[in-house]
């Protein structure tokens, strides 16, 4: 526990005169907002976690919650269906601001998925130690996915998107993974 935080010291070091921090993955995002707090109990550098916490904002959350952007000017011409990130929807509740952003890009068709907020299995180590069943959560999660007919998966966690594609590109579906910032960048 002692390297960990001293890594995490660091991060809190550089990041104790930003505004707002803004992380474009819900897993991300929990490591800062939820679980620094934790790591930090019962310790000096306690008030710094929880300073920098609640200076913490999941990209899609600090447009629409913090900043009341829902229309970024956006256009993407695909059908596309959501993935909710674990660490994003169950530890920072983000459900509905990447939707409402979703719903102004222009010539998009959101198809929501049955499963979109069962885990796809990555987990960071649990894909690790229990491959075989982080491989058969994902699969759940793409045939999911293609029953919607969708042409792209899209998460705001990096990490899910890695691992659902990985299973796409072997499954030889034609399907593409896409982060949301990816999609309010196209104009």
């Amino acid at each position: 526990m002692g390297r960990i935080r001293a890594i995490a010291v660091n991060v809190l070091s550089r990041l104790r005169d930003a505004e707002a921090v803004v992380v474009a993955s819900g897993s991300c995002g929990a490591m800062l907002k939820v679980f620094y707090p934790e790591l930090f109990a019962k310790t000096p550098h306690l008030d710094a976690a929880r300073s920098v916490s609640a200076r913490t904002w999941e990209f899609s959350d600090f447009l629409v919650t913090r900043l009341g952007v829902s229309d970024v000017g956006a256009r993407f011409p695909a059908r596309v269906t959501f993935h909710d990130g674990c660490h994003g929807l169950r530890e920072l509740g983000i459900k509905q601001p990447p939707r409402v952003l979703l719903s102004k890009v222009r010539d998009i068709q959101l198809l929501e998925m049955k499963e979109a907020e069962t885990c796809c299995g990555f987990g960071g180590a649990f894909a690790a130690k229990f491959p075989m069943i982080s491989t058969a959560m994902g699969e759940v999660k793409c045939a999911s996915a293609a029953e919607t007919g969708a042409e792209y998966i899209v998460s705001n966690d990096s990490s899910c998107l890695m691992h659902i594609q990985g299973l796409l590109s072997r499954q030889g579906k034609p399907v593409k993974t896409i982060h949301l910032a990816e999609i309010l960048a196209r104009q």
